[in-house]
C-alpha cells in the first residue's frame, strides 16, 4: 500500500517534471529573460511620444513637420494627411535611449496613399534605423541618420512580390557571407506582405557582431560587423577617437519617407553581452 508521505513525494516530482518541461519548450531568449528577471521595454507606450525625438531634413531638432508623427487610437502613426505634396523632407523619430545587445519587436502596417509626388522607391516604405547616430549629431539638411536600416516594405495584391525586412546601409557597411558588403540595399528572403495587413517582425542585435532579421518568427536575413563606411561624407565626423569603424550600439528610429505607416507595438528586450 502506498503511504501518504510517498504519495506526496510522487505528486511533487511529477509537478516539477511538468514545470521543467514547459520551461525547456520555451525559446532560449524567453528562458534567459525569465531567469534574469528582464522584461520587454515598451518603447511606444500607446499614449504619446514623450520618449521620442523628431528630426526632419531642413528643420531644427524637435520640429514635428506637418504633425507627421502622431498618436491616434493607440497607434503611432506616420501620417501625410497635412501634406499637400512631397517636398523631400525625410523625417526620423528617435527613441530617447541608445542600445547595443537586444531584440526589437515591431508590429506595423502601411496605410492609405503615398504623398503626392513621393519617390517611387518610397512607396509602402519605412525602416527601423538601428545602431544609429544621435538625433543631435545630424546635420540640418541630412537625409538619413548614419545607421543600419532594417527596411520595411509592403506589396500590393496583383503587383508582384516585394520582400520586407531587407538591409540598407546609409553611411555604413556590413560583412555578408564572409565578405565586406558595400551594396546599399539587400533583399531578405521574406515573403511579400500585401496591402494593409499587420506584420510582426523582430531584429536580434548583438552589438558589433551579428544582426538577424525575422518575419513572423522566421529568420530571413543575417549579417555581421556593422561598420562606418569610409566613402561616406560623415565618416570623419562620426569616427571615434580610437579609429574603430565597427558600430556596437546606437539609436533606434523609425522613418517618414512619404507613405503612411501605423505602428501598434515597438518593444525591446535587453540581451546579455
Amino acid at each position: 500500500m502506498m503511504t501518504t508521505t510517498y504519495k506526496f513525494i510522487l505528486v511533487a516530482l511529477v509537478a516539477c517534471s511538468v514545470v521543467l518541461s514547459a520551461c525547456n519548450s520555451k525559446p532560449k531568449t524567453q528562458q534567459k529573460a525569465e531567469k534574469s528577471g528582464e522584461e520587454w521595454i515598451q518603447l511606444f507606450n500607446g499614449k504619446d511620444l514623450n520618449d521620442w525625438q523628431v528630426k526632419f531634413k531642413g528643420e531644427v531638432l524637435g520640429e514635428n513637420y506637418n504633425n507627421t508623427f502622431r498618436v491616434e487610437d493607440g497607434l503611432l502613426r506616420v501620417s501625410y494627411q497635412n501634406w499637400e505634396e512631397w517636398n523631400g523632407k525625410f523625417g526620423h523619430l528617435f527613441y530617447k535611449d541608445e542600445f547595443s545587445h537586444y531584440r526589437l519587436r515591431v508590429e506595423y502596417r502601411f496605410i492609405g496613399e503615398q504623398a503626392k509626388n513621393g519617390p517611387g522607391w518610397a512607396f509602402r516604405n519605412n525602416g527601423l534605423m538601428i545602431h544609429g547616430q544621435s538625433a543631435e549629431s545630424m546635420e540640418l539638411d541630412q537625409d538619413f541618420p548614419t545607421s543600419i536600416e532594417v527596411q520595411l516594405l509592403g506589396g500590393v495584391t496583383g503587383q508582384g512580390e516585394r520582400s520586407t525586412m531587407n538591409l540598407c546601409t546609409p553611411g555604413t557597411n556590413v560583412i555578408l557571407n564572409g565578405e565586406l558588403w558595400e551594396q546599399h540595399c539587400t533583399d531578405s528572403k521574406s515573403k511579400t506582405q500585401y496591402d494593409d495587413e499587420w506584420v510582426s517582425v523582430e531584429v536580434e542585435v548583438h552589438g558589433g557582431e551579428v544582426i538577424r532579421h525575422f518575419v513572423d518568427g522566421e529568420e530571413v536575413l543575417s549579417y555581421e560587423k556593422p561598420q562606418l563606411d569610409p566613402r561616406d561624407q560623415y565618416f570623419e565626423k562620426l569616427l571615434p577617437a580610437d579609429g574603430n569603424e565597427i558600430i556596437s550600439g546606437g539609436t533606434i528610429s523609425i522613418q517618414a519617407e512619404s507613405h503612411g505607416t501605423d505602428f501598434r507595438k515597438i518593444e525591446l528586450l535587453i540581451l546579455e553581452e
